[in-house]
Parts: structure tokens; sequence; C-alpha cells
């Protein structure tokens, strides 16, 4: 384990589905281990804790909580929702879960990176904008961070996506680890340096 890896350092957890957990690269690959790689090389000493699950959506992460917040993180990046949007979840249900997971997370003295999501326009134009509004409305009423697209400079790149064209290539999540460490630089301590 990399020194600054180790397990008494602040810990980041990237709560998510399979964009967080990597499907289709191998775990080194995947965007938490690119973020890791990030944070040792800019000297903050800091673990990150993938906690993604393919397939997972809004509840999955909520009933997920209690265990994320067993190993005390500092920072909770959320990258969730696009699952429930891809099975024509109600919006409504996916920003109370949303809404829950960061209060609960609030509640626990915790920072919370909301990562937001967009969907094909094949849903239709007002689930669509609907879906997207949810990431930008939940930031400014809980005054998180938001990166307002994970996938951007990504998505809809055919050599920066898998065959699915959902998931990033490990050239994509070195993409989006870029994205994840902007967002996430002003949150770390400089003591934590």
């Amino acid at each position: 384990m990399p020194p600054s890896a180790s397990p008494g350092f602040p810990r980041i957890v990237a709560l998510g589905d399979s964009l967080t957990a990597g499907l289709g690269v191998s775990p080194d690959q995947s965007y938490p281990s690119k973020l890791q790689e990030r944070l040792e090389q800019a000297g903050f000493h800091y673990r990150v804790i993938n906690a993604g699950v393919s397939g997972d959506t809004t509840a999955g992460g909520l009933r997920r909580l209690d265990w994320v917040l067993k190993s005390q993180p500092r920072i909770v990046i959320v990258e969730l929702g696009a699952n429930d949007a891809l099975r024509g979840h109600p919006l409504g249900t996916t920003y109370s879960n949303l809404q829950e997971i960061i209060t609960r997370l609030r509640e626990a003295n915790t920072q919370v990176v909301l990562a937001g999501m967009k969907i094909p326009p094949n849903y239709g134009l007002d689930y669509t904008r609907g879906f997207e509004a949810i990431f930008e409305r939940l930031a400014r009423e809980y005054d998180v961070t938001l990166i307002p697209f994970l996938l951007e400079g990504v998505a809809a790149k055919p050599g920066l996506n898998q065959a699915d064209g959902i998931h990033p290539t490990a050239a994509g999540y070195e993409i989006v680890a870029d994205t994840v460490m902007e967002a996430l630089v002003p949150l770390l301590d400089s003591h934590d340096f």
C-alpha cells in the first residue's frame, strides 16, 4: 500500500455505481485508483476507498450509507442516479434518496462532492432536463461541491468509451480522475499535504 494510502490517513470514499467501480477496466484503472495516484503526486495524504457497485441506484447507495460512514470518511464523492434514470425511476424518488444521502453525510461532518450525470435524450426532454436539474438543485440547497457532469470530455467520444458507449476506457477514466481532482482540491486540508 502506498504511504499516503495508509489506513491512518483521512479517507475519501467514492460512493457510486459502475462508473465508480470501474466496470470493464482493471481495478487500478478505475477513477478512484487514478484519484489516489493524483493525490499522492500532489503530496496529499488521503486514502481513497472505492465504494462503487455496478448497477447501483440511489436507493442502493442509501442502503450502503451505514457501511460508508463506518470508515469515518472526511469526504464522500457521491456518483449515483444514472441507473435510476435509465430504469425510468420517478425523479422525485431520485432526488429524495440523494437528499437523504447528503443530509446523513453532513450530519456525520463529512464533506460531500456531488457528481452530476446526464442521460440520453431519448427519455424525453422533460425527464432528461428534470434529471440533470436534480444535481444542481441539491448542490445549491445543501451548499455542496458539484461536479456538473462526471463524464465531461469523455461522454460520446469513441476512443474514450468502451463498446457499450457508456463506460469509459482506461484513457477515459484518466480524464474523469482529473475532473474529480479539480473539484476535490479546494476541499483538501493544507495540513494533509
